[in-house]
C-alpha cells in the first residue's frame, strides 16, 4: 500500500499523510497567525480592561484566550474543510480517517485538545505524538479521528465520467440514496487511477467498492455488469440528479424572488 492510504471502507485512496516537516511549518504559521490575533485583541481591549471591575479582568482575558485558541481555529477549519492559513500555504489538508472532509465536531476536538498539547506544553506533546504515529497524528487528531494529507499544487486530472449506454435505462429507474462522503470520494479516486493499478488490485478494489455502493442502490445492476461500469453509472446518475435538484432549487428561489416584488393578490405594481 505504498501508493495510497487504507481507509475505513477497506479501499485505497491516493492520499498520503503529510510529512512531519510540512505539518510543522503549517502549524508554525497557524500559531504565528493566532499569536498576532491574540496580541491585537489584547491591545485593543487593554483600555477596556482598565475601565471594568478588576475582578472581571482575568475572566475577560480567559475569554479572549478561548476565543483565539478554540473558537477561531474551529471556525476556520470547519468553514475551510480542514485548510487553515498555514495548511493552505503548505499544501496540506486535514481529513477524516475515512478520507471525508472534517466537520465541526472534528475541528472542535482538535482545537480543544490543542490547548494542552500545543499551547500549555509549547508543542512538545504534539511533537512526540506526531513522531511516534505512522500517520503523523497528534493527540487532537487521535481524539477527532483525523490526519493531515498532502494536497498537490494542481488538481489531479481525473477521467471524465460518462454514463455507459447499456446502463442508462437501469440508472434512470434505480433508487439511489446519497453516498457517504468517504465512499463517494474513494469510488471517484479509484476510477481516476484505475488504469495505473496492478490488474489484480484493480479487480479486487473495484469489486469491494461496487459491493459497498450497491447497498445504496435498488434494484442492483443488471447481471454481469462490470464493477467499474456500475460505479461510473452510479456516480454519473447521482451527479445528474444533484444538478437537476440544484436547478429546481435555483428556479424556485428565482420564482419566489419575483413574487416578492409583486403586490398582494397578483395586483400589478403601478410603479413598474
Amino acid at each position: 500500500m505504498r501508493d495510497g492510504i487504507l481507509i475505513g471502507e477497506g479501499v485505497v485512496l491516493d492520499a498520503r499523510p503529510a510529512s512531519f516537516v510540512t505539518r510543522g511549518l503549517a502549524l508554525f504559521l497557524d500559531l504565528l497567525t493566532i499569536f498576532v490575533v491574540l496580541i491585537a485583541l489584547l491591545w485593543a481591549t487593554a483600555g477596556t480592561l482598565e475601565l471594568v471591575d478588576p475582578d472581571l479582568a482575568p475572566a475577560i482575558s480567559v475569554a479572549i484566550a478561548v476565543l483565539v485558541m478554540v473558537v477561531v481555529p474551529t471556525t476556520v477549519e470547519t468553514l475551510s474543510r480542514g485548510r487553515s492559513l498555514g495548511k493552505l500555504a503548505l499544501g496540506i489538508r486535514v481529513v477524516r480517517d475515512d478520507g471525508g472532509p472534517v466537520r465541526f465536531r472534528h475541528a472542535f476536538l482538535r482545537a480543544l485538545v490543542g490547548i494542552g498539547e500545543i499551547w500549555l506544553t509549547l508543542g512538545s506533546v504534539a511533537l512526540v505524538a506526531s513522531l511516534t504515529n505512522d500517520k503523523g497524528k497528534r493527540l487532537g487528531d487521535m481524539a477527532a479521528g483525523t490526519y493531515a494529507i498532502r494536497v498537490r499544487g494542481g488538481r489531479p486530472t481525473l477521467a471524465p465520467l460518462a454514463m455507459p449506454p447499456y446502463l442508462a435505462a437501469w440508472a434512470a429507474r434505480a433508487d439511489m440514496r446519497r453516498l457517504p462522503d468517504g465512499l463517494a470520494l474513494a469510488a471517484r479516486q479509484f476510477l481516476g487511477r484505475a488504469a495505473r493499478l496492478h490488474p489484480a488490485s484493480r479487480a479486487r478494489l473495484g469489486q469491494e467498492l461496487a459491493a459497498q455502493v450497491e447497498r445504496y442502490v435498488a434494484p442492483g445492476p443488471p447481471p454481469g455488469t462490470h464493477p467499474e461500469a456500475f460505479l461510473v453509472a452510479v456516480l454519473t446518475e447521482r451527479r445528474e440528479r444533484d444538478r437537476a435538484t440544484a436547478r429546481r432549487a435555483q428556479a424556485l428561489a428565482h420564482e419566489q424572488a419575483e413574487m416578492l416584488h409583486r403586490l398582494p393578490y397578483s395586483v400589478p405594481d403601478p410603479t413598474r
